[in-house]
C-alpha cells in the first residue's frame, strides 16, 4: 500500500511540474516558451536521476568519476550539493534569478565546508568545457568566489566578492 501511495504521488507531482510549465509558458513567444520547458523537463529529469543515485549507492557508483576514493556517504553528499548548484543554475537560466542574485545564493552555499569539498572533487569535470559556454563562466565565477572567501580576512563573509555587474 505505501509503494502505491508513492507511486501516485510521484505521478501527482509529475503532472503538477508540467501543468506549470504549461501555465508558465502561456504567453511567451514560441522560441523562447519551447526552450524554458526543455530546461524545465532537463531539469526535472536530472534531478531524479540525482535523487535515485542518492537513495541507492549502487546507482550513485555510476557518477562515482572522482579522483580519489570517496565514501559512499560523502557521494551522496556530493550529489546533494550537485542537485543544490543545479537548482540554482536552472533557476538562473529560466530567468528566475540575475546572475547577481545567483551570486549571491552560491556564496551562502559556499559557506558550507561539504560543498567547497564537493567543488574541489569536480574541478576535472569542468576543464572539458568550452571556455565561451555559460557554465564554463559561472563555473569559474564560483571558483573565484571560493578563492575570495578562503583569502578573505573578514568573518562578515556576505560582503566578500563583488557580484556581477548585470547593467553591461
Amino acid at each position: 500500500m505505501a509503494t502505491q501511495s508513492a507511486g501516485v504521488r510521484r505521478m501527482v507531482s509529475a503532472a503538477k511540474a508540467r501543468l506549470t510549465v504549461a501555465v508558465d509558458s502561456v504567453g511567451m513567444p514560441g522560441s523562447r516558451r519551447r526552450k524554458r520547458a526543455a530546461l524545465a523537463e532537463q531539469h526535472r529529469l536530472s534531478f531524479d536521476l540525482l535523487c535515485k543515485a542518492m537513495a541507492d549507492p549502487a546507482l550513485a557508483e555510476v557518477l562515482n568519476t572522482y579522483e580519489s576514493e570517496i565514501p559512499i556517504d560523502k557521494q551522496r553528499q556530493f550529489l546533494f550539493a550537485n542537485a543544490l548548484y543545479v537548482n540554482n543554475l536552472h533557476f538562473y537560466r529560466i530567468g528566475a534569478l540575475s546572475q547577481a542574485e545567483l551570486y549571491g545564493h552560491l556564496r551562502v552555499m559556499c559557506q558550507n565546508k561539504v560543498f567547497r569539498e564537493y567543488w574541489d572533487a569536480t574541478r576535472h569535470h569542468r576543464k572539458s568545457l568550452p571556455e565561451a559556454s555559460e557554465e564554463f563562466i559561472l563555473g569559474r565565477m564560483m571558483d573565484d568566489l571560493i578563492q575570495e572567501l578562503a583569502d578573505s580576512d573578514t568573518d562578515e563573509w556576505w560582503v566578500v566578492g563583488e557580484p556581477p555587474d548585470e547593467s553591461a
